[in-house]
């Protein structure tokens, strides 16, 4: 595909956040780089995935609004992440982001836990225990 081939459909690619990148051949017939905004079923298979994500980040506001889960369950489904990854990522057992999922594990955090976890989601301590 031509440089100026690259699909740039007007759909708003991961939330028009970004663009992806697509290698393409210039007019000396060398590979580079194009960004791109994406082509049409590539924008629907991703808006289906986002529509997905959306759908279980609504969920766990209901889970934590009926005090099964404790704020920590939103930014995590907010984040695509799951206990392994939080825990890989907080260096801590998964067994210990299990029980801080839970609204009373949640609850007896210390303020240095809370930051760390805030600091793994870019996020303040205040906005971690909202959602």
């Amino acid at each position: 595909m031509k440089k100026n081939e690259v699909p740039q459909d007007d759909e708003n690619l991961f939330e028009g956040k970004f663009k992806v990148v697509k290698y393409a051949i210039d007019d000396d017939g060398n590979y580079g780089t194009v960004g791109s905004s994406g082509w049409e079923p590539e924008n629907v298979v991703l808006n289906q995935a986002w529509e997905e994500i959306n759908k279980k980040v609504e969920e766990t506001k209901k889970k934590i609004e009926a005090g099964e889960l404790s704020p920590l369950a939103y930014h995590m489904e907010k984040n695509i992440m799951d206990v392994g990854m939080l825990s890989q990522y907080m260096d801590i057992s998964k067994r210990n982001v299990s029980k801080h999922l839970e609204p009373s594990g949640f609850n007896s955090l210390d303020e240095k836990t809370l930051k760390r976890y805030a600091e793994v989601f870019d996020i303040t301590v205040g906005e971690l225990k909202s959602y």
